[in-house]
């Protein structure tokens, strides 16, 4: 079976809950941060919780776009790692409930990740994230011949925190070079560009085709403080680059032009997923005979669509009609 895009990244289940300023302050929490934890500590965060009336699908930055790029129609594949466990079956019939390609082993020796979104009033999210068995992802996971049969690859910066699992990272860039297949990559947070800014400055320069990453990492990766400069510098380097403004739309970078696109206006109750979002409109579009303007429209309308509700899941996906008048731009 071919696959639009193959996704790499950390298992996670997000679990959601709207929750008062008082509490972060009180748990020394960075606001809008996502913050790696241990078992003890997410235990006792979830503790505080009536955990069977919380929100909860498959997440992790990865598995999120690569079910956006399934809801949209795309055909899709995802590997990462679970837990024996309640929680990482939940995670393996979410996914293939949208049709997606997962094959995985748990691990019965660690519980299945989880990621606590923890959602103020003003819709910014501050995350906790217990890696658990995500981190047991190995280069023995990546699938060379589902990479070759594939039209891209996503890769989450996320997997650079652990040696192994960015180890598995690099084996699927690998496979993709070499059997000519393009490599998507998103920045994923501003701690990890300050974190590796040098690596990944190599894989922009070297195998990455596609970079994501939102207007904060930009500034954090070039030093610059104008978004348009920001995108500029990374095109020297980047075939094509995806960076989101927030409301104020995004910005693509294909073939030395600078395509501007619209944000969309919506009160918005929950940013969790909202560049996830983005990147699987993109990804969609690019590999199902939409151009890159096309693309953007399509990802920044999804990306509103999610920031307008609860959870990194579409509670109500785009229809194929929907689909075509979004990317109908002659109208």
């Amino acid at each position: 079976m071919t696959h639009d895009v193959y996704a790499v990244g950390n298992a996670l289940v997000d679990i959601q809950t709207m929750v008062a300023d008082d509490l972060l302050s009180e748990l020394q929490l960075d606001k809008g941060i996502m913050t790696l934890v241990d078992d003890q500590k997410q235990a006792s965060v979830l503790s505080r919780f009536d955990l069977p009336s919380l929100s909860r699908c498959a997440g992790g930055s990865a598995a999120n776009t690569i079910a956006a790029v399934a809801d949209f129609g795309g055909k899709a594949a995802f590997v990462g790692k679970i837990g024996d466990d309640e929680t990482g079956q939940f995670f393996l019939k979410d996914l293939r409930a949208l049709g997606v390609t997962i094959d995985v082993d748990p691990q019965p020796e660690a519980p299945t990740g989880t990621c606590a979104v923890l959602i103020t009033e003003d819709a910014q999210r501050t995350m906790l994230t217990n890696l658990a068995a995500s981190t047991a992802l190995s280069e023995a996971d990546i699938d060379e011949d589902v990479i070759a049969a594939s039209k891209y690859i996503y890769i989450e910066g996320y997997l650079f925190t652990g040696e192994q699992t960015k180890a598995a990272a690099y084996k699927a860039i690998e496979f993709a070079k070499k059997k000519n297949v393009k490599v998507a990559f998103t920045a994923s947070d501003p701690f990890l560009v300050n974190m590796m800014k040098d690596e990944m400055w190599d894989l922009i320069r070297g195998p990455v085709d596609l970079f994501f990453c939102n207007e904060e990492e930009a500034k954090s990766l070039t030093g610059l403080a104008d978004p348009i400069a920001c995108a500029n510098k990374i095109h020297e380097s980047a075939e094509n680059v995806a960076m989101t403004l927030g409301p104020n739309g995004s910005i693509l970078m294909h073939g030395g032009e600078a395509i501007p696109v619209e944000g969309v206006k919506v009160k918005a109750i929950d940013t969790t997923g909202a560049g996830d979002m983005y990147a699987g409109g993109i990804l969609y579009g690019i590999t199902n005979g939409l151009d890159w303007r096309q693309s953007g429209h399509l990802a920044s309308h999804a990306a509103a669509r999610v920031v307008a509700q609860m959870g990194a899941r579409l509670a109500t996906p785009f229809t194929a009609d929907e689909v075509k008048q979004l990317t109908d731009l002659s109208v």
